[in-house]
């Protein structure tokens, strides 16, 4: 399992066109959305001004792109080329093939992460203080292995033609509806409520929560710990049916 998971790492790593898109995109996306926010009008019913607002919504997006984009189509071909297929030769469980995608899809979060805080401190000049970075980068980083194991799942699911539309609605659906693109709180009372369950808005929330100088809520973590497990284990449990299937 470790082998498999060095070499999924290193292959993420020489993918040169992937890993630019995804460290450069968010980034892009947050100077174009933050160009037009206020530095002093406020999120409605929070502390964060929208350009706040909008560091944690875009490195969150950021790093949503990456891994459930990456996973799912990358998975999906994969399965095509007959890679998967090899690897049903060998003992590896389906935990350890799912890690292995987890991890790699991490080592293109982090950088995604950073670097769009870079671009708010310099041409923003968002300010917080050194624990809150710290502490912004790891609750992100963290939260993103959440959409990875959804990644795979989806992967599992689709086939080579239909990935990429099935993933699309998956990932605009989450994104708008969980408060990435906008907050949560100028939806309908009734979406609102939706919303709140979403794995996306609790991933928001963990930032904004540092943001604002408090520690996480403790629903917002268990919300995504427990969809961790539901995606990550349906996605070991794909892989095994793939596997007596074949």
């Amino acid at each position: 399992m470790t082998t498999l998971i060095r070499l999924e790492i290193v292959r993420t790593l020489r993918n040169k066109k992937f890993m630019f898109f995804s460290i450069l995109y968010p980034s892009m996306l947050y100077l174009i959305i933050a160009s037009g926010a206020s530095a002093t009008d406020k999120v409605p019913g929070t502390d964060l001004t929208l350009q706040n607002f909008y560091v944690v919504a875009m490195a969150s997006f950021g790093a949503l792109t990456a891994v459930l984009m990456g996973n799912s189509e990358r998975i999906a071909k994969e399965r095509e080329k007959g890679w998967v297929r090899q690897l049903r030769l060998t003992s590896l469980p389906g935990r350890g093939y799912v890690l292995a995608k987890i991890a790699s899809a991490a080592v293109v979060t982090l950088p995604c992460i950073v670097v769009v805080f870079i671009v708010a401190a310099s041409a923003k000049n968002v300010r917080f203080d050194a624990w809150q970075w710290l502490a912004l980068t790891g609750a992100i980083w963290a939260g993103s292995l959440v959409f990875a194991a959804l990644g795979v799942a989806i992967g599992y699911i689709a086939s080579g033609d239909a990935v990429r539309p099935i993933t699309m609605i998956i990932y605009f659906g989450l994104s708008i509806l969980g408060g990435l693109w906008m907050p949560t709180t100028v939806f309908p009372d009734w979406l609102q409520t939706i919303s709140k369950w979403l794995p996306t808005h609790a991933y928001a929330a963990l930032g904004q929560s540092i943001e604002m100088g408090n520690a996480p809520q403790a629903k917002d973590v268990t919300l995504l710990f427990v969809y961790f497990l539901l995606f990550a284990g349906g996605a070991a449990y794909l892989y095994r049916k793939d596997t007596l299937k074949a």
